[in-house]
């Protein structure tokens, strides 16, 4: 049986921590990307698990850059019938060919995309983007305010973008949290998880046990909406922070 979760930070690389009833150190780096777990001996303390991190520091980032490296699913060609994810449903793209402005609406389980019949894929894409992006821009208002009263925080500024390997960052002096574009095409459980996983970056700096406790408290299944999150699809398309 396994203890409550920590966290350590080693060399810049974000590492979960599992005690459990085991004897020897296990690490594993997992998709999509290539977050860092340990299963440790209950016997072991901190500094023997840095320690053993520390020896394997080579082999980890090798398994991220492999990660990282990875193809991804085929860009997406803008065309109907091919698939995208909104919210964690995968929707059918179709695509409606006709005069006036271009714009995406879901339609059951399709997802529509009214364009110019010359428009080019590069502007369809672009469409489709700005739609994710007001996705977005309405549901993380609510979320963030709900978690500044629960939380006894304030938000001053926070912004949508592209990151190639973070799902959320915040800047702890600034107090300005990013959230990832692609947090749109996931469950809105995992949005909810980014959002209180940054804002709590407010309270605990660093991915300690202190923070784990705090995620606990506020958040208890907060580990099941991160797996959720990691073992999401990957993006249809490439993209780069």
């Amino acid at each position: 049986m396994s203890t409550a979760s920590a966290y350590l930070r080693v060399s810049g690389i974000d590492i979960d921590v599992v005690h459990k009833d085991i004897k020897h150190l296990h690490v594993g780096v997992y998709p999509p990307l290539g977050r860092v777990r340990v299963a440790a001996p209950k016997r072991f303390d901190e500094e023997q698990i840095r320690l053993a991190i520390v020896q394997r520091l080579s082999w980890i980032r090798k398994q991220q850059k492999q990660l990282q490296n990875a193809p991804r699913q085929t860009e997406r060609e803008m065309v109907t019938g091919e698939s995208h994810y909104v919210w964690g449903n995968r929707l059918r793209l179709k695509v409606v060919e006709r005069p006036g402005r271009a714009h995406v609406e879901i339609d059951g389980d399709r997802l529509v995309l009214y364009t110019a019949a010359d428009s080019s894929v590069e502007s369809r894409r672009s469409v489709l983007e700005r739609w994710y992006r007001e996705q977005l821009k309405q549901a993380l208002p609510p979320l963030i305010n709900k978690w500044e009263r629960e939380l006894q925080v304030t938000v001053p500024k926070w912004t949508i973008r592209r990151m190639k390997t973070k799902w959320g960052s915040c800047n702890r002096e600034s107090r300005h949290i990013w959230f990832n574009l692609e947090l749109a095409k996931k469950h809105p459980n995992c949005l909810e998880y980014i959002v209180v996983h940054e804002m709590t970056h407010y309270i605990e700096q660093k991915h300690g046990e202190r923070f784990a406790r705090l995620m606990d408290q506020r958040l208890p299944d907060w580990e099941l909406r991160r797996n959720e999150l990691n073992g999401a699809p990957l993006a249809e398309e490439e993209w780069s922070a």
